[in-house]
């Protein structure tokens, strides 16, 4: 978690210090985001839970989004990751809810992003979404620039609601 803990330990020092709680549905990032939330001393004062949310079933499933509610949405979107930080924020009853999902590599997605895409989302009192395109083909190097830049937008958002 050494590539994540100052971004991580940015945020969580944050939301400590404001007592809030934050949940996490993540895709392409398989896990790293909530792992290096949960790396530091004192996460279950501001980690509730989350989930790799990486197939259909597992969106219906975890959080509840069915056929209906994705039939005007593609995933791998800014309004995708956007709807999943929401419902996870609902579910689990957040201050705040982030959201990741996109094309790790080393070949694109079937929706046609090319690998190193990736749409990340916030949704709390602040609400950001972005768009990363790291240009590269290496699947585990681009989980690690997804999850680092996750973690940067929550400590992004924090600065704004101060």
């Amino acid at each position: 978690m050494k590539p994540l803990a100052q971004p991580a330990a940015a945020a969580a020092a944050e939301l400590t210090a404001r007592r809030q709680t934050i949940a996490v549905a993540e895709s392409s990032a398989g896990g790293l985001i909530s792992a290096a939330l949960l790396a530091l001393p004192g996460a279950s004062a501001y980690f509730v839970g989350g989930g790799v949310i990486y197939t259909g079933a597992a969106r219906e499933q975890l959080l509840g989004l069915g056929k209906e509610e994705m039939r005007a949405l593609r995933p791998a979107t800014e309004a995708y990751a956007k709807l999943l930080a929401d419902r996870v924020r609902e579910r689990l009853g957040t201050t705040w809810g982030l959201a990741e999902t996109g094309a790790t590599g080393p070949s694109g997605n079937r929706y046609g992003d090319a690998a190193g895409h990736a749409c990340i989302a916030l949704s709390g009192p602040v609400e950001l979404a972005l768009t990363l395109e790291t240009g590269s083909a290496e699947r585990e190097a681009n989980m690690w620039a997804f999850a680092r830049r996750a973690l940067e937008l929550v400590s992004e958002a924090l600065r704004k609601t101060r």
